[in-house]
């Protein structure tokens, strides 16, 4: 890390009873349920906001008017009284907002994935602290209910020997993000889930399979992580599930020890719900923004940051700086792996 760049990071302490008040990049789809969720708890508030599009800026006005509100984050960083900062803008823009933010001292939660590219996401180490505490990842998946307590059985009993997980998605996804491949888009989630179980170790191979449509298109993901102690990591993401399906498809993930295994079934939560038109899954992730309370991944993990913040604990696995780079050397040895 460049000592001269963290030696600008200095902080005050918060205490804990300070509100903190956070900042906002973005008020695209998830910029939108972090200002919900923000603005539901009692740790934190909403204090500006940041979208450089003029209509979505004025949505944003309309919804939280006691907000200062930016078209550019230099002049949010000019003119706001921020404790942290939140990027939830576009893949592209997140080192580039995060750097301007580092850059003058402040502290910021990134939404995953850090960035496109290894490259990319290493042109922010200079201005990242070694303990990463003024850098945390934004991922939601790792602060659900079901993994966390995975996480703890599996920390209780012998060693994890195997993990299976498959995350699918509709074939109307393609059509939603054009360009993007089940495993940067959704099998990354399971590569965090896995190197949060692992704790942190490289595996020693890596192998991935790819299967495309007619036209090109990347549908299914199927990846292969080996490790020096014998564990074996088999994880499978697809764009393949029918639209009727819901439009988050389907999680699981099942982890086997020498005399246990653990199954966790994530999405779509157990509540479902028929009428006389399809089957619906009110509950698909673990987000719930109700008029008097809040629930589940988000919260969470934005309560996490809060303590962060107040420097109450530690940056967890899974959150660090190092972690996203870690996640980014595994992607692109994948990628470069693959087979058709």
């Amino acid at each position: 890390m460049g000592q001269g760049a963290v030696a600008l990071l200095e902080t005050t302490t918060l205490s804990k009873n300070h509100r903190v008040r956070l900042g906002l990049v973005g008020f695209g789809k998830f910029g939108q349920l972090h200002a919900a969720t923000i603005n539901s708890l009692d740790e934190c508030e909403l204090v500006s906001i940041v979208e450089p599009l003029a209509s979505t800026r004025l949505l944003a006005e309309q919804l939280y008017p006691s907000a200062k509100h930016f078209g550019e984050l230099s002049a949010a960083l000019d003119q706001s009284d921020v404790d942290g900062w939140i990027v939830a803008s576009s893949t592209d823009s997140h080192c580039l907002m995060a750097k301007q933010i580092l850059q003058r001292g402040g502290r910021v939660l990134v939404e995953k994935p850090l960035a496109n590219s290894l490259t990319e996401a290493q042109s922010i180490e200079a201005f990242v602290r070694p303990d990463s505490t003024n850098l945390m990842m934004g991922h939601i998946v790792l602060f659900g209910s079901e993994f966390r307590a995975l996480v703890q059985q599996a920390g209780e009993r012998s060693a994890i020997r195997y993990i299976n997980a498959v995350r699918h998605r509709p074939n109307s996804t393609m059509t939603a993000y054009p360009g993007e491949t089940p495993l940067h888009l959704t099998m990354v989630h399971d590569l965090y889930c896995v190197q949060v179980l692992k704790q942190r170790q490289e595996p020693t191979s890596m192998s991935a399979q790819c299967l495309t449509n007619a036209e090109g298109q990347v549908t299914l993901a199927s990846a292969q992580l080996l490790w020096a102690d014998g564990t074996l990591a088999s994880l499978t993401a697809s764009f393949l599930t029918p639209t009727g399906m819901g439009a988050d498809g389907f999680d699981r993930m099942e982890v086997f020890g020498d005399d246990w295994m653990c199954r966790i079934e994530t999405n779509p939560r157990p509540i479902q719900l028929w009428d006389q038109k399809a089957a619906h899954h009110p509950l698909t992730l673990e987000m719930q923004n109700g008029d008097y309370y809040v629930t589940g991944m988000l919260a969470e993990e934005l309560r996490c940051y809060c303590r962060i913040l107040r420097d109450e604990m530690n940056v967890p696995i899974g959150a660090a700086y190092s972690d996203a780079l870690q996640i980014q050397r595994w992607l692109e040895a994948l990628s470069k792996s693959v087979r058709t």
